[in-house]
């Protein structure tokens, strides 16, 4: 079987930031890595959920918000990726710094309601807000 893209990539040398895949029928791909990859911190599972519920509802709900395709965690726990079409890297670069602070002032998880979440017990909302946090120093510095 033929590799695929993302793991085409020497994850020994891959750093914390955000990265940009060439576009694939019309869709870029970001890699929102939060963590360094095999470096033994992860962010937890259930930060991880809050995380994805954090932004993808803040990001769909952004002047952008028809340009998100998608928004979802890595399996590996390092971050997330960003489907997007139309935005550049700097445009989701300030995307992000608009939105990341947004979710950070948000009190609950959005759609964490057992009738709104299919594992709606696995949530932390302050892990979520440390990692967030973390993550938004990192782009500041980009």
């Amino acid at each position: 079987m033929e590799k695929i893209p993302s793991f085409q990539k020497d994850h020994n040398t891959l750093a914390v930031g955000l990265h940009m895949s060439a576009p694939a029928n019309g869709v870029t791909t970001f890699d929102l890595r939060f963590k360094k990859p095999n470096a033994g911190d992860y962010i937890t599972p259930d930060a991880l959920h809050s995380i994805e519920h954090l932004l993808a509802t803040v990001l769909r709900n952004s002047p952008e918000k028809e340009n998100i395709v998608y928004f979802g965690p890595m399996g590996c726990r390092t971050g997330f990726y960003l489907l997007t079409v139309n935005l550049s890297y700097g445009e989701v670069l300030s995307l992000l710094k608009e939105c990341i602070p947004v979710a950070l002032s948000l009190e609950e998880v959005p759609g964490s309601k057992k009738e709104e979440c299919g594992n709606y017990l696995a949530h932390d909302l302050a892990g979520a807000k440390r990692e967030l946090s973390k993550y938004l120093e990192i782009l500041e510095g980009l």
